[in-house]
């Protein structure tokens, strides 16, 4: 069984080359490598998923076997129902991610409708929110 559904929401392909400045010059595969890594570190089992398409997302996260999911649903933070009902309907912990700080952004990306669904958000800390979100999963149990 899967311990972890990492999502990559839409544009998150473009990673390493869509506006360095926001959110670093590391590709998907690159921040892949990273999580599966340190995932590794804890013996965790990965699945990593990415798409631009809300219903296959939401696809995801009803059909996962993972115990715990970590999702980045880039643009769809702020406008997806659907994705936040989805998280709310399995019932199993998750946490969102983002690469940059949402809140030093626009006024828009400060609403976020799926962390509500969520146990946590982490944002601002580039590739590494990735892994402060497999850090607690994977310590979560132990008291840490």
């Amino acid at each position: 069984m899967q311990d972890i559904l990492v999502i990559h929401g839409p544009n998150l392909n473009l990673l390493g080359w869509r506006n360095p400045a926001q959110y670093g010059t590391v590709t998907l595969d690159e921040m892949n490598v990273r999580i599966q890594a340190h995932a590794g570190q804890y013996k965790l089992a990965i699945s990593i998923m990415q798409s631009n398409i809300e219903g296959e997302i939401v696809t995801a996260i009803q059909n996962t076997p993972a115990n715990n999911i970590i999702i980045n649903p880039g643009g769809y933070t702020h406008t997806s129902v659907a994705i936040r009902d989805a998280i709310e309907g399995v019932n199993k912990p998750a946490i969102e991610v983002h690469i940059s700080n949402i809140q030093a952004r626009e006024d828009f990306r400060h609403t976020s409708l799926i962390a509500p669904a969520c146990i946590g958000q982490i944002t601002g800390f580039g590739v590494f929110s990735y892994i402060l979100a497999v850090e607690y999963f994977a310590k979560q149990g132990t008291g840490a």
